[in-house]
């Protein structure tokens, strides 16, 4: 049996530059492993795919990235026999955190291992953005600079190790919508993508923090007031920063210190009705 760990992400910047040929909108982000994460276990079945999950109205077929990754490795290799997945989640869904993507991108890095195919990390990438955007960072993991329409990665120097707060509040967000209403409204402010990255090799994490910047948010706070309400709340329990991660609705904080984060997490827990999470950030997968 192999076991891999999905971690979740966030978006430290968020940025649109318009509409592709394809259909896809061209992005500018910087996105950071954390280490809430989803357990995925694989082990090899004489035929066919078989998924188990501990998420109640979660789908355990074919709808499911974690069976369409199995799927494409299976079909993509003429794999002979099949495989058994269980998927122990702790990611929220629906979050804007990136689980499918994460567990999807887990699938692909167990059966590599588990049918001895020995891909490279840019084989499995490949793979990975023919079933999600996301995918090929949740492959690589740590920080990185995700342009095109997410797929493609430049490795940036590993954030200064902080805490992440994750607030999710009990709502979900479409990411179809969160776009499709951003194309019809657009955004007041926009990240400084390259300004960020020069904090990041600086190891500066306030100046960092200073700089986060998600153009949906604008977006997604019109018709979800929690959002900036659990910014505001994460900033007056000593966030360094705070923002909404990817199309929503999960609010995130940033926290020099484990104590600081458990701190802000206890109070969010006390004044909200989010599911709060405390993680690390994760250096790379």
């Amino acid at each position: 049996m192999i076991t891999i760990q999905a971690n979740a992400k966030i978006n430290l910047t968020l940025d649109i530059l318009g509409m592709r040929q394809d259909g896809y909108h061209e992005v500018a982000m910087v996105m950071q492993s954390v280490g809430l994460f989803d357990t995925v276990s694989l082990e090899k079945t004489s035929s066919g795919i078989e998924l188990t999950l501990d998420e109640p109205g979660l789908e355990a077929d074919g709808r499911n990235l974690a069976w369409k990754a199995a799927q494409l490795m299976l079909d993509t290799y003429c794999l002979k026999g099949g495989v058994r997945i269980s998927l122990e989640k702790r990611i929220p869904i629906a979050a804007g955190l990136a689980g499918g993507s994460a567990d999807a991108a887990a699938v692909l890095r167990g059966m590599d291992e588990l049918f001895e195919l020995h891909l490279s990390e840019q084989e499995l990438c490949h793979l990975g953005q023919s079933i999600g955007s996301d995918v090929p960072f949740c492959i690589l993991g740590g920080t990185m600079l995700a342009t095109g329409r997410g797929e493609v990665l430049k490795r940036l120097p590993d954030l200064p190790e902080c805490y992440v707060v994750l607030a999710k509040p009990p709502i979900s967000v479409s990411t179809a919508w969160a776009y499709k209403n951003y194309d019809e409204s657009g955004a007041e402010f926009h990240p400084d993508n390259e300004k960020i990255q020069q904090e990041i090799a600086a190891e500066n994490l306030k100046g960092v923090s200073g700089l986060l910047c998600n153009v949906l948010e604008s977006v997604t706070i019109k018709k979800y007031k929690e959002i900036s309400h659990y910014k505001k709340l994460m900033l007056e329990y000593g966030a360094l920063a705070s923002m909404m991660s990817g199309s929503g609705p999960t609010v995130f904080a940033l926290a020099d210190s484990e104590g600081r984060a458990r701190e802000i997490a206890d109070k969010m827990q006390q004044a909200t009705d989010a599911d709060v999470f405390v993680a690390k950030t994760v250096s790379r997968n």
